[in-house]
């Protein structure tokens, strides 16, 4: 069982505990939770997250990239070698990307490709969101937007991502 926390048990906390807290939140990017730290305190987690994504909303491109370059591809190399971090395996299997056929596995790895090509980062979605069909279904219906209409559509399955992850780690008081 996870640790769980109250908001408000963090708000008068330390720096440190706040950042190992939240700082998981998003994948491989704790600078987001270090730049939040000082917006305390936090009504609630609706208040937390909303200013977590205010973070990210305000920083540079490189940084949103960085962010959303530090996510792994669905299926791709990480998770068959199950090396993704606990909460990406966790979201994965929810979404049934852990019992695949060899050809959807090769599926998901040729529109990685072809995702990473066209974009320079990895394809984001909210896999508590969408089972294994949907994600498939938003592969081709994602590769047609820009690179600005994708970037903005990472960085929204990234903020829904995070909402599952504080609601795991977090009471309502």
């Amino acid at each position: 069982m996870a640790e769980r926390f109250a908001v408000a048990s963090l708000n008068g906390g330390t720096k440190d505990e706040f950042l190992r807290v939240v700082g998981p939140v998003f994948e491989h990017s704790p600078w987001i939770a270090e730049k939040t730290w000082p917006l305390r305190p936090f009504g609630n987690l609706e208040d937390l997250h909303a200013r977590l994504c205010a973070t990210v909303k305000a920083a540079t491109i490189e940084e949103q990239l960085g962010l959303i370059r530090a996510h792994p591809d669905l299926v791709g190399r990480a998770a068959l070698a199950g090396t993704l971090t606990q909460a990406s395996t966790t979201e994965q299997a929810g979404s049934g990307l852990n019992r695949l056929s060899p050809q959807e596995i090769a599926t998901f790895q040729q529109y990685n490709a072809e995702y990473r090509d066209k974009f320079g980062f990895p394809f984001v979605i909210c896999a508590r969101l969408n089972k294994k069909d949907a994600i498939l279904e938003a592969f081709p219906r994602r590769l047609k937007n820009t690179a600005a209409e994708e970037t903005r559509a990472a960085l929204e399955e990234i903020y829904k991502i995070a909402y599952f992850r504080l609601q795991d780690i977090f009471t309502q008081r």
